[in-house]
């Protein structure tokens, strides 16, 4: 019977709904009846261990009943209500987001996504500002509506590329495991003045960045960075923005990403984290000074979904548990512990390139050469190139664990509440599956 289920549940999925970033046609997912702690359970009762806390966002862990209680005491309450009304947990959430926010960021606008949260940073910046051009960084990421991608510098974007939106203009940061020569850094720094240079410092209404940089490959930006956006923002009146979807609630060891950097922006966007993955949500949180702006001009953006009341009270009970468990703290622990047994794992796979990570936002690099560096897949692969890569999350998923990996990146971000015993039950898998790609390097 339980069989029976199980293959009505993949016809059905199969049949009648569409999967994203890929064909649809000889594709066999994972098929998951329950979730617990750090694990996935199937319908045969195996538990798979979910090694990039889904989408790098459930970090609190799976089937939290504390988060439960939460979401159905307030849809005893009220489910929904319009956007323009307030409710007890909509002020409780945003007095809760003023506080654990650096500075001065103290008013929120409640989105439903990190990719609605990025759109509408950017429509905030450009109506504050009266300026129409956007910086951002090549291979970032900051969502698949059309504003947010074309913000971003993800090749799954070139797709639709005729139909990008204008006026974002991108840099390249190189990073140091592909860079060369001891003034690598300082080129990067140039590099920026020279784009805002040639199109004009007064045109741009912000900078968008990653807090801490996550699907683009976890890549790391220059010592001071970060301080040199600010600095020049504070020169032209840009606006400085923190992507910190992926990065935000406790991921990287701090309450945001940003915060590694001690610098405070001007407009910081949240989502993913902040209600662990249980209920869509996202928040664009501004500064006092773009807040007082609209005192007495008409904000001209909105969203049906907007300041959701059961997605509010997941929020606020998410951002508890990570201050009553000690999850920040035990990011920055396993983060540590991570990083340690990865780099032991280095020497012994010839295609383990590089590893980077902050906190429990990790990557792993898959090369096929540790002396050119060659990488295992190249940046605009397609489908047919990626066979290595398909085969190496098969073997994964065959020995039990579900891991997010992107091109020749293997993303290593488990739910918060992760212990030592399970990162070795993990990096066990990971080293086993990783004797596909070791076998095609030619060092």
């Amino acid at each position: 019977m339980a069989k029976d289920i199980e293959n009505e549940i993949l016809r059905n999925s199969l049949k009648y709904t569409l999967f994203e970033w890929r064909k649809q046609s000889d594709f066999n997912p994972l098929n998951i009846d329950k979730a617990e702690g750090v694990y996935l359970i199937d319908h045969n009762k195996n538990k798979i261990l979910d090694f990039s806390s889904g989408l790098i966002n459930v970090n609190i862990g799976h089937g939290d009943k504390r988060v439960t209680d939460a979401v159905v005491e307030q849809m005893n309450k009220v489910s929904y209500v319009n956007p323009s009304t307030i409710t007890q947990v909509r002020g409780e959430l945003g007095k809760k987001l003023s506080q654990i926010c650096p500075g001065n960021l103290n008013k929120s606008f409640f989105t439903i996504c990190g990719a609605t949260g990025i759109e509408n940073a950017i429509k905030l910046a450009r109506i504050y500002t009266g300026r129409h051009k956007i910086l951002t960084r090549y291979r970032s990421y900051h969502g698949s509506t059309m504003g947010a991608m074309s913000a971003g510098g993800d090749p799954r974007k070139l797709r639709v590329d005729s139909q990008m939106g204008p006026n974002f203009i991108h840099l390249e940061i190189p990073y140091a495991y592909r860079s060369t020569g001891d003034d690598w850094e300082q080129n990067s720094f140039d590099h920026l003045d020279r784009i805002l240079e040639y199109e004009g410092p007064e045109n741009f209404a912000a900078i968008i960045m990653e807090g801490e940089s996550g699907s683009s490959g976890c890549l790391k930006l220059p010592s001071g960075y970060f301080k040199k956006l600010r600095d020049v923002c504070n020169k032209y009146g840009i606006l400085l923005i923190a992507d910190e979807v992926m990065s935000g609630f406790g991921r990287t060891g701090e309450w945001f990403g940003i915060n590694n950097h001690e610098v405070v922006p001007d407009i910081m966007v949240m989502a993913k984290g902040i209600t662990s993955g249980y209920l869509p949500f996202g928040a664009v949180q501004v500064s006092d000074s773009i807040a007082s702006y609209f005192d007495e001009k008409e904000l001209m953006i909105g969203l049906t979904y907007s300041a959701h009341p059961v997605s509010c009270a997941a929020a606020l009970r998410v951002i508890s548990i990570y201050e009553e468990d000690n999850l920040i703290n035990n990011a920055k622990k396993m983060g540590e512990y991570l990083q340690k047994q990865v780099l032991k794992m280095k020497s012994d796979h010839p295609s383990i390139g590089d590893y980077r990570n902050t906190g429990l936002l990790g990557c792993i690099e898959l090369v096929k050469s540790k002396k050119t560096k060659e990488p295992i897949v190249s940046f605009h692969a397609k489908s047919k190139e990626l066979n290595i890569i398909n085969q190496i999350k098969l073997k994964t998923s065959e020995l039990g664990m579900n891991v997010f990996i992107k091109g020749n990146y293997i993303f290593i971000a488990p739910p918060l509440c992760i212990n030592t015993s399970q990162i070795d039950d993990g990096l066990n898998i990971l080293s086993e599956a990783l004797k596909i790609s070791d076998k095609v390097c030619h060092d």
